[in-house]
């Protein structure tokens, strides 16, 4: 299996940055690089990041069982995740959950028809001093009102990307 030349360089030094008998500290990095150059994590990237790091494929899989931000399934291009955990929601985060449901007309782990936009409800983001807080792919989104989550949810499904959204600031972690 062969990646983009920006993959491909990322792996490498992954695997660069590991003694020979640690290899299988990069299987997490290259399951999200391999993921977000795939769509979703697949049987084949699985056996190909088991190959390189010296690890069976089931242990791999289980990795890939145990992270919530691995994904088997392809995700949208833009994959929302609404944190609905004790600091979110006391301040509106399953408000805002359900408000993204029904905009989207989708729930949990599921894509909009179009595949442009895949739902998550997550437990935390770590964010809880700036709750309510939302992720869209890498961009972390805090103190969201509901009328910010409908003009980020607006603008992703008129084809805007996240940073071209100006109503809703971006955090950089």
């Amino acid at each position: 299996m062969t990646f983009s030349p920006e993959t491909e360089a990322r792996f490498a030094k992954f695997l660069a940055k590991y003694p020979a008998d640690r290899k299988r500290s990069a299987v997490i990095p290259m399951l999200i690089y391999g993921q977000d150059e795939l769509g979703a994590v697949t049987d084949e990237l699985i056996n190909e990041i088991a190959k390189r790091v010296g690890v069976t494929p089931l242990q791999v899989t289980e990795v890939v069982g145990f992270y919530s931000m691995l994904h088997r399934k392809p995700q949208g291009k833009y994959h929302v995740q609404v944190c609905t955990n004790i600091s979110c929601l006391l301040v509106g985060g399953a408000e805002l959950w359900e408000q993204a449901c029904h905009k989207l007309g989708i729930g949990h782990k599921q894509v909009t028809a179009d595949g442009r936009i895949s739902l998550e409800e997550v437990e935390c983001m770590g964010a809880c001093s700036w709750a309510p807080a939302i992720q869209v792919n890498y961009d972390f989104y805090h103190d969201v009102t509901p009328a910010q989550l409908d003009k980020l949810i607006d603008g992703l499904a008129a084809g805007k990307k996240p940073e071209e959204i100006a109503e809703v600031p971006k955090v950089n972690p």
